[in-house]
């Protein structure tokens, strides 16, 4: 990414920017390829904490003007700071790498509860400096100088790092560490030159400086002057019998007590007073030898477990074509692009035209980084990427089997597209010339690429027998196919539109009719269109009433309207008004009178309040409620030679359809195995096994699979990361080969101690701790 230097501006048309805007503009340009930004700071708090970037791609952060509080919070390694001007509160709270220096006085709270980095004052500072400061041994340890002086209760509860007080010009001469310093300090030291009015004994205490630790002083002396822009001041400062060095003292320093082994206190105090056993020393007699501090095998309070694929992932779950997107996005990381379009293609025959375009993508709303607060991954470049994946999935050789599917949309496709991936024949009837049903016929041509579309019916064409109606099918033609067939599926959809029992209704074009008519170019609107119903169907209506000329277009319903994502926002587009809640009297030639008598003006007007299901040509065999057909849970009708799926059982999305196909296929392809059908019983997996701290919070979008496939968490399924191997403590988990490319992690009870940290640091959840069976 090219570098490139910014400024970033705190005040603007003369007003105050916020610090929350200030700080969103700072991370979009380090986003954005800055690593060099000056910002005119008007008080704002958090100038330059939270870049979090590599420490190979530092930026620098120069600040002007008057920053506000915290400073640096959180700063990140990689990060500097420099600060033209006295600073406010709280400079460096919480910082974690950074180094931020200031060229002036600091106010309060200067590097407060520090965990590394530097912050270099060069001058004076308030009050409760390096306090709560603290120390990772795996890191450099927190560093803060001071030219000058430092406030009262400075160094209070500091758990580690170094302070440095130079002492030079400070700004009380008489006391350079200010009133009652070091109270509560448990670690960390502190070099100091001048006077001081003493400090808290009970948790420090004086130490000879040594050649070591002097030596570490004058070497990062010269680079802290040098920061400063006071490197003159060297040799007035270098003197080693100028400084003093404060330690904290130790637990058994503050208590006067020595540590004692827990053998002496057995011996020595507990079985000398109770015996040996204790209690019931009388009544046992088995082995007491002291048992470990940290144990394993059978005396761990809890064990873990793998878990791995025991549970759904939320975007599986929440699909209802079951397609295993972590273990796309797991192919997608792996490098497997051709896998990963073919695994798509073993769940639906619209993996590009629904899944990329159509789809309101449910599983994005079900990810676990949505409930995390994060983006959620867009899986709609899965889909779209399989439009360019045209390998045909390999096909088994003819059982003998063969169901009978009527519809040919994308019910009717899925269903036999699955059986045949299985082996069975599945025969299509449908009235249209071409598979596809409403997809084909009626979806805009803007919501979906028409090669696209083409190109995945082609491929279904190809292996699937279709078989057109010259027309309608009736009770007879059904009843053969039924004896004919091994069974037979009803994938008709709802094809027959609802009319409002309102006056006027014959003037109004269902609004099925009218996007077939807008599909094949043969629709006209006027100027002036009303739509009644406001659904998303109303809403592709509007966008095609537009694309032919309609310069107002009203949307009317009962109620909210129930238009959600592209649809929505394409009829917003374009113009489109919606009302509500809005009660259809008549409709005239001047247009669509409501109840309360106002007149909404219209050339056109389209009924879209939905369509129901063509049922004349079933037979008493099998049963219907409220205008559909009954089913059982695997789809089966009262007839068990005919299944039924799609809106001919229950209106709903294009893949719960093809999620009902794929379902019932899998009832059929069981009983055709002799086996009786059964469903997935896995539950989903708890949001909160898995662990999102890994992944970046800045993201607001994705460009790529490759970025996509990075932050998905893999939530029950172990993506392979080996952290949970890193990360024990006692090393007792290794991965197994197994067949082909599966593996298995596996504990070693005779090292494992029962921890957790494996279930606590897995990103995937796929580790649970639980308790250990008793002894008996």
């Amino acid at each position: 990414m090219e570098q490139q230097s910014v400024t970033i501006h705190g005040f603007e048309n003369g007003h105050r920017v916020q610090s929350r805007i200030l700080e969103e503009r700072i991370q979009r340009a380090v986003t954005q390829g800055a690593r060099a930004l000056t910002v005119e700071a008007y008080g704002q708090h958090g100038i330059g904490g939270r870049l979090f970037l590599s420490r190979k791609e530092p930026v620098t952060v120069r600040i002007t003007g008057s920053p506000g509080q915290r400073t640096g919070s959180m700063g990140f390694p990689g990060t500097k700071i420099i600060i033209e001007a006295p600073t406010s509160d709280d400079i460096g709270w919480l910082n974690a790498g950074a180094e931020i220096v200031v060229l002036g006085n600091a106010g309060n709270g200067a590097a407060n509860a520090m965990a590394q980095g530097k912050v270099l004052v060069s001058g004076n500072i308030g009050a409760r400096g390096m306090t709560m400061t603290k120390r990772n041994p795996k890191y450099d340890a927190p560093e803060m100088w001071v030219l000058g002086s430092v406030g009262d209760y400075f160094a209070e509860f500091m758990a580690g790092g170094t302070a440095v007080v130079c002492g030079f010009e400070p700004q009380n001469p008489d006391n350079v560490l200010g009133y009652r310093p070091c109270v509560g300090m448990v670690g960390g030291r502190i070099f100091f030159r001048g006077p001081h009015k003493g400090f808290s004994l009970a948790d420090a205490k004086l130490e000879p400086i040594d050649d070591a630790a002097f030596a570490w002083l004058t070497d990062n002396l010269r680079t802290y002057l040098a920061a400063i822009g006071r490197p003159e001041l060297y040799d007035t400062l270098a003197v080693r019998d100028d400084w003093q060095c404060i330690l904290a003292r130790s637990p058994y320093e503050k208590t006067g007590k020595k540590r004692r082994a827990m053998r002496e206190f057995r011996a020595g105090v507990w079985d000398a007073e109770l015996g040996r056993g204790g209690l019931i020393g009388d009544l046992d007699d088995s082995d007491r030898s002291p048992i470990g501090l940290i144990v394993n095998g059978e005396l761990r309070r809890f064990v873990p477990v793998w878990e791995n694929k025991k549970y759904l992932s939320p975007c599986q779950a929440s699909c209802p074509t079951g397609i295993p997107v972590q273990q796309r996005w797991q192919l997608v990381r792996d490098g497997l692009m051709d896998e990963a379009m073919d695994l798509a293609l073993a769940y639906t025959p619209f993996p590009a035209t629904v899944c990329g375009y159509l789809c309101p993508n449910l599983c994005m709303q079900g990810c676990t980084r949505s409930v995390g607060n994060l983006m959620p991954l867009d899986t709609a470049l899965l889909g779209k990427a399989n439009a360019k994946a045209g390998r045909m999935p390999a096909l088994p050789p003819l059982s003998g089997k063969r169901v009978a599917v009527i519809g040919g949309g994308p019910a009717g496709m899925s269903i036999a597209w699955q059986l045949r991936l299985a082996g069975h024949e599945a025969v299509i009837y449908d009235l249209g010339d071409k598979l596809g049903g409403k997809i084909a016929a009626a979806i805009p041509a803007t919501r979906i690429p028409k090669d696209v579309l083409d190109a995945e019916i082609a491929r279904a064409q190809e292996i699937l027998p279709h078989i057109q109606l010259k027309e309608a099918l009736g009770k007879d033609a059904f009843a053969q196919l039924v004896t004919d067939y091994d069974f037979t599926v009803l994938a008709v959809g709802a094809n027959k539109p609802r009319l409002l029992p309102v006056p006027g209704k014959e003037l109004a074009q269902p609004a099925l009719t009218f996007l077939k008519a807008a599909k094949k170019g043969t629709a006209t609107v006027g100027k002036r269109v009303v739509i009644i119903g406001a659904g998303n169907v109303g809403c592709d209506v509007a966008t095609e009433a537009a694309r032919l000329g309609a310069a107002s277009i009203t949307l009317i319903d009962i109620q909210t309207p129930a238009s959600f994502g592209k649809e929505r926002k394409d009829a917003e587009a374009v113009g489109a008004l919606f009302k509500w809640p809005c009660f259809t009297k008549e409709i005239t030639a001047e247009g669509v009178t409501l109840q309360s008598g106002e007149l909404l003006p219209a050339d056109t007007v389209i009924l879209s309040v939905g369509d129901v299901p063509d049922l004349e040509f079933l037979d008493d065999t099998i049963a219907t409620e409220r205008g559909h057909v009954k089913v059982s849970d695997i789809y089966q009708t009262t007839n068990p030679k005919v299944f039924a799926i799609g809106d001919i059982v229950k209106p709903g999305l294009l893949t719960q359809a093809i999620g009902m196909g794929r379902d019932a296929a899998k009832a059929i392809i069981d009983i055709f195995a002799g086996k009786r059908p059964c469903e997935d019983t896995r539950k989903m997996i708890d949001y909160r096994r898995a662990k999102l701290e890994y992944f970046d919070p800045r993201i607001m979008e994705f460009n790529d699979l490759n970025s996509c496939a990075s932050q998905c968490s893999s939530c029950g399924a172990c993506r392979d990361c080996g952290l949970c191997e890193t990360i024990c403590p006692t090393g007792a988990i290794s991965r197994q080969a197994k067949d082909g490319k599966e593996f298995e992690m596996v504990s070693d009870p005779a090292k494992c101690i029962g921890c957790g940290f494996c279930a606590n640091a897995c990103p995937c959840g796929v580790w649970s701790l639980v308790e250990n069976a008793p002894l008996v």
